[in-house]
């Protein structure tokens, strides 16, 4: 499986501020692009602090997109997945009414906790004691996922760099700065594979507007260039 993280951070690596109104950070021809790479992609994937935060749809929104995936035997949408190791999920949320298939993947602690609340609107999927990420992207890998998007937040971006799980970072830069040590950022502590001496293969960078967009390879090989 190809997992594709997806993020817009400020130029401080801020992917919100602390205020309760969602602090937008792409513009119109971003958002466009991240729609494209949801289109491409056959999961997509957010944590449930992210989910109780922003209320997401997590949609393909343009029609012609969702008619290009039906043309290639695809769903129109793909399938959304969240993730809580408390199953502390709301199912009035709009991730649960909209779109195709949906995942939760959480604990046994989580599930009893889950109960029977989401019946109806998704399939809850225990990985046991631990929810461990390494057993999520196995599990997906077996019900035919090949492309997995993550989109956030901290905690999944966090988990899945701190794995070695991630092939590929699109990372929307924007010229904002935050400054706010209660806003979330992009990734939080972790120990991170190769350590500060790992450097990222830099494929591409893209303008859109006054947003940059930084395409990072993430090779297993810590010094890809030598």
């Amino acid at each position: 499986m190809r997992v594709l993280l997806s993020v817009a951070a400020s130029l401080d690596g801020y992917i919100d501020d602390a205020s309760a109104q969602r602090l937008l950070l792409s513009n119109t021809a971003d958002f466009d692009r991240v729609d494209q790479l949801r289109a491409e992609s056959d999961a997509i994937l957010i944590g449930a602090q992210t989910l109780r935060s922003d209320n997401p749809r997590l949609l393909v929104n343009s029609a012609e997109r969702r008619a290009d995936r039906v043309a290639a035997g695809k769903p129109a949408y793909p399938v959304k997945v969240t993730v809580t190791d408390s199953g502390a999920l709301d199912p009035r949320l709009r991730f649960w009414h909209t779109g195709g298939e949906r995942l939760v993947y959480t604990s046994d602690a989580g599930a009893r906790k889950l109960g029977n609340r989401l019946d109806g609107l998704a399939e809850v999927i225990s990985l046991g004691e631990r929810l461990a990420l390494e057993a999520l992207v196995d599990d997906l890998g077996a019900r035919g996922i090949h492309r997995l998007m993550v989109e956030g937040g901290t905690g999944m971006h966090t988990g899945f760099l701190a794995a070695g799980l991630v092939d590929e970072i699109r990372l929307a830069i924007a010229p904002i700065l935050v400054g706010d040590p209660a806003a979330p950022r992009f990734v939080g502590p972790a120990e991170f594979p190769g350590g500060a001496g790992r450097r990222l293969h830099l494929a591409g960078v893209e303008q859109l507007g006054d947003v940059a967009v930084l395409n990072y390879l993430v090779s297993p090989d810590p010094h890809p260039d030598n």
